[in-house]
């Protein structure tokens, strides 16, 4: 394998570069105590890709994260039986914008920095994750969110225009995630791949982190993929 080509380096965030598992389910358990915290983070993730695509389908117009999320939340606090007013709603999901990373995330993006252009490559807003990187210290050239395209992965507008909006050919994008659907949607638009094992992404529950053999990496975590690419 090499990365012979490739200019850019395009990074998941939620999971990949940081445990949102952690952070969701601390700010719930804080603001929230009287479900499971780790239960209810969970679930109020497993409704996060069933509404971007609603919205990438046409169902549902095109909205700003905060706002879909604010709508699973509305969802998830009724199937646990309680009822969040407007001031514990807001403070549920900004906290996504103060996940932590893994230990291994800034130091591993610095490093990968140093020959590359490294960027953020996500369903949250710029505002979402320039409040992520300046509270991890994750040292982006470049922060893609959604909001620029108006359109959420795995579409072709959010990869193809990261690519576009760097003046590089889709083929010279390399992009790093721990979930091997991103990866090949990325695959299918021309993308390279890499894939990052994040076995505790889920906090206990069991997480596939074989990736796939169609990939052009496969890395224990940042610093592995940077050791490997010989930075």
């Amino acid at each position: 394998m090499n990365a012979l080509g490739v200019k850019v380096l395009a990074f998941d965030t939620f999971g990949t570069v940081t445990d949102w598992f952690t952070g969701i389910s601390g700010a719930v358990a804080l603001i929230v105590p009287e479900v499971d915290s780790a239960d209810f983070a969970r679930e109020w993730r497993r409704r996060y890709s069933p509404i971007l695509a609603r919205v990438e389908a046409g169902e549902l117009p095109w909205r700003r994260l905060d706002d879909l999320q604010t709508e699973t939340l509305r969802e998830v606090a009724g199937a646990f039986g309680v009822t969040l007013d407007a001031e514990q709603s807001r403070a549920l999901v900004r906290a996504w914008r103060t996940i932590p990373g893994w230990p291994d995330a800034a130091e591993g993006i610095r490093r990968l920095k140093r020959d590359r252009i490294v960027c953020a490559l996500s369903n949250g807003t710029v505002a979402l994750l320039t409040d992520m990187a300046r509270h991890n210290g994750f040292g982006w050239d470049v922060i893609g969110g959604s909001d620029l395209w108006r359109h959420y992965k795995p579409a072709r507008e959010t990869y193809c225009g990261l690519a576009d909006l760097l003046e590089v050919r889709p083929d010279e994008v390399m992009m790093v995630a721990t979930h091997q659907s991103d990866l090949d949607a990325a695959r299918s638009f021309g993308l390279r791949t890499a894939f990052i094992e994040r076995p505790a992404e889920w906090g206990g529950e069991p997480k596939d982190d074989s990736g796939s053999p169609d990939n052009d990496f496969h890395a224990t975590d940042l610093l592995d993929l940077a050791r490997q690419l010989g930075c």
